[in-house]
């Protein structure tokens, strides 16, 4: 909790409100001796009390509702950091088993056609994890091109493909669910008599 001139932020703002409201001051006390002094009846005297009473019931029940409120707001806080910490940890216990795949690859001797099945094995293991998590590839080659989805990298011409069509993916692109995490680099298709 952060200190200003030595008081907790808590204390400050309900000083603040405090300061706000009407503050007790010995004005009910002035009125009382007044009314004393005047000789005035006992039920206004009675009314007096009763009004501090109210008052000073408010202000403790506006103490309560604000230490309440921050203990709420730092709850739902903490409450969401979790949720995070924890969603992150479900993302990486699904790629575990590819990490698993991989050291086993590595160190197995073997010849380079029987290392390039594993590889291709691991990285259909590493497509459906992904997949799991709702991170989709985003389809480029032979799609018209789409700022959305795609970033141009250089344009390449030719006539086999026809204009502004990607011809070429260099970095795939990804979405998780509906939202972009990266678009795919591509070479797009420029017919030179246009």
């Amino acid at each position: 909790m952060r200190k200003t001139n030595g008081r907790s932020e808590a204390e400050n703002t309900t000083l603040d409100i405090e300061h706000e409201l009407p503050a007790p001051s010995g004005d009910g006390d002035d009125i009382a001796a007044a009314i004393a002094a005047t000789g005035e009846s006992s039920p206004a005297q009675s009314e007096l009390q009763k009004l501090k009473a109210e008052r000073d019931s408010l202000l403790d029940r506006l103490s309560r509702a604000q230490a309440e409120f921050e203990n709420a707001r730092r709850r739902a806080s903490k409450e969401q950091q979790d949720f995070r910490d924890y969603a992150t940890a479900d993302a990486i216990k699904s790629l575990l088993p590819v990490v698993d795949s991989l050291e086993r690859a590595v160190q197995v001797r073997s010849d380079p056609a029987e290392l390039r099945a594993g590889v291709e094995l691991i990285y259909k293991q590493l497509q459906a994890a992904l997949s799991r998590l709702s991170v989709n590839p985003i389809v480029a080659e032979g799609e018209p091109f789409d700022p959305r989805f795609h970033e141009a990298i250089e344009m390449v011409e030719t006539t086999a493909a026809p204009d502004h069509q990607v011809v070429e993916e260099l970095q795939r692109g990804y979405k998780f669910k509906d939202r972009l995490l990266r678009p795919a680099m591509v070479k797009v298709a420029k017919n030179p008599g246009k």
